[in-house]
């Protein structure tokens, strides 16, 4: 069984060092909390991975989940561990301490839950939902269900789930069919839901679902949708666990991977006894649905950018230690001494291209937790829109870009392994099989692109797109002149520049009637943007990195170009932030250049997609 693998010193270099995290403690509702805490918590949080979550990953995928008589059991080894994870309150960390949460800032709650979900995606699936769906409740939910339901959500007793999806209305939420017709002060809840995760399982006594579904006179579409909490089993007044509620699974799916999270059929009402109890108003279901699917969405993100991480952390490991072939310059020498493959440059490129998408996805994400804890505590409304902005416009980058470049990294770990990668006994081939449904659920990633150009670069009159390009033109105009790493900038402005040229014919095809042809370049715009995100986030890294580097190489006397690489191979530190330069370097030259290629198709106003016989 491999270890799982960490990358503790990046988590920390984005916290204090890029985000200077600390400055929420200013805030009063963060006060109580400071640097050493939050150590604390990370020192913890990995702790608690690497020992109790990490050994649960073979059997999460060799054992999986079991359907028998209508129940789900998943593999008694995750019992224990779950135990563990509750009584450390860590399913709400960042939630309010008045719920039973630990009320942490979401930014670290998040570089946390990267260790725990490295570890383990198929434990952490379970309690990250449950967060989710208390979350909202708590958020939307009258105090009298959040009295009953809430906090034990949060301290793990009981889980949750959020039910969308039916057999004919995958991404078409407003298509559901699933009724609920009022009886007293309940609802009878009528209907089917596929594709649940962990909608049913042994953890715990009770699992509170969060349902979509029709009233009798609801409106067609989005707008006739309500919310309801439907338990598994009733809850009395008391709080005590009345009777079953008419919630039965009807099977499981057989994935490509996340074996150990059960994906569940669930029947609402089969026998007309199903009780649900309306979240909110009538007809606002979708409204309060998003708030839990936008926080999914990152967290799916998470899942991307985490399994890369412990997919490249491997893939590097094996590399140093892997003895075969000789340098490329002594090819023609029989006699020449085998090298270990991290010596061979196309394994060095792979390598660089793990560490880069992984440094930025991980950055991008900790930057938009960052944004929504600044938007929740700041008192001044021009920096709280501002970071609100960012969280609504980097959302589905988020999701999409972590996903879709976190899979590409786990099958480029695959690839440094050989033939090795492509089996068990290496945990590679099992990361690029739990990261592939990152792309496709909480929205595929063709609906984030569309969210983005459909609504995200509009919103607020085209202000969050308009912020975003005059922040990011103030740091190229800060930065392009910079000794060492403006050349790097400029390339940055150069893509920054091919983004905003594609932007302006998307809104003139619109503007003229065309909402065709922009929806067609959509998941190409939706990386080229992402691509220019990370460039800056990376060189943000870089100017930083470069600056200690710089200063260490003073303070050891390390001048020319031979003492500074002797120095960066014998000092942790000064190694770590030449490599942080080196990300950088690669991903600006070798994949920021994609947004020139794309940009060029889009000029073509080719429209093969469209009008195509397939």
């Amino acid at each position: 069984m491999a270890e799982y693998i960490d990358d503790l010193r990046d988590i920390q270099f984005v916290l204090y060092e890029q985000l200077g995290v600390e400055k929420l403690c200013e805030f009063e509702k963060y006060g109580e909390f400071n640097k050493e805490v939050f150590d604390m918590v990370l020192e913890q949080g990995l702790k608690l991975a690497k020992e109790e979550i990490a050994p649960l990953n073979e059997v999460a995928d060799r054992v999986g989940a079991k359907f028998e008589a209508g129940a789900v059991s998943l593999p008694k080894e995750f019992q224990g561990p779950y135990k563990t994870y509750c009584e450390g309150g860590w399913i709400g960390v960042s939630s309010d301490p008045e719920w039973g949460g630990q009320g942490l800032p979401s930014v670290v709650g998040m570089a946390a839950s990267e260790f725990f979900t490295g570890a383990c995606l198929a434990f952490i699936m379970t309690p990250s939902l449950t967060h989710g769906a208390a979350e909202m409740f708590e958020a939307f939910a009258s105090d009298e269900l959040k009295n009953q339901y809430v906090e034990k959500m949060y301290t793990g007793q009981w889980a949750g789930t959020m039910c969308l999806t039916e057999p004919q209305a995958g991404s078409m939420v407003g298509d559901v069919k699933t009724t609920a017709v009022k009886d007293g002060d309940v609802y009878k809840i009528t209907g089917t839901k596929i594709f649940i995760s962990s909608g049913d399982h042994d953890l715990t006594e009770n699992i509170i679902h969060g349902v979509l579904a029709r009233t009798p006179d609801a409106p067609p579409g989005i707008k006739g949708i309500s919310l309801f909490l439907v338990p598994k089993v009733r809850v009395n007044a008391d709080g005590s666990l009345g009777e079953s509620n008419d919630v039965t699974c009807g099977n499981i799916e057989h994935k490509m991977g996340i074996n150990g999270s059960a994906t569940c059929t669930l029947n609402f009402g089969d026998e007309g006894n199903c009780i649900g109890y309306l979240v909110g108003e009538e007809n606002k279901g979708i409204v309060y649905m998003f708030q839990m699917m936008n926080g999914a969405r990152i967290g799916v993100g998470l899942q991307g950018c985490a399994l890369a991480s412990a997919a490249y952390q491997q893939a590097l490991a094996y590399a140093k230690d892997r003895i075969q072939g000789v340098d490329i310059r002594s090819m023609k020498d029989p006699n020449a001494p085998r090298v270990a493959i991290i010596d061979h440059p196309d394994v060095r490129r792979m390598l660089l291209f793990g560490k880069s998408v992984t440094e930025a996805t991980r950055a991008l994400l900790m930057k938009t937790a960052y944004y929504a804890d600044l938007a929740e505590v700041t008192q001044d409304d021009a920096e709280r829109e501002n970071a609100a902005g960012y969280v609504d416009l980097f959302t589905p980058l988020c999701k999409s870009y972590s996903t879709e470049m976190g899979f590409e990294v786990c099958i480029q770990a695959m690839q440094v392994l050989g033939g090795y990668g492509y089996c068990q006994e290496y945990p590679v081939e099992q990361y690029a099989r739990d990261s592939k449904i990152g792309s496709i659920y909480e929205g595929t990633n063709g609906i984030q692109a569309m969210d983005l150009i459909g609504r995200k670069l509009g919103m607020k009159g085209g202000m969050l797109y308009m912020n975003f390009l005059n922040d990011l033109n103030a740091f190229i105009e800060a930065n392009q002149s910079e000794e060492k790493l403006g050349q790097y900038v400029k390339e940055l402005a150069a893509a920054k520049d091919a983004l905003a040229e594609v932007s302006e014919i998307f809104m003139t095809k619109s503007m003229s009637g065309d909402a065709l042809f922009p929806v067609s370049y959509a998941m190409p715009y939706l990386n080229s943007f992402s691509e220019v995100t990370c460039s800056w986030i990376l060189l943000e890294q870089a100017l930083i990195a470069q600056k200690k580097l710089d200063e260490i190489c003073a303070d050891k006397g390390a001048s020319d170009p031979e003492a500074i690489k002797a120095l960066t191979e014998e000092n942790d530190e000064a190694k770590y932030y030449a490599g942080k330069v080196s990300s950088m370097k690669f991903f600006v030259t070798q994949i920021l250049p994609n947004v020139l290629a794309r940009t060029a198709s889009v000029k073509t106003e080719d429209t093969t997609v469209l009008d195509a016989v397939l």
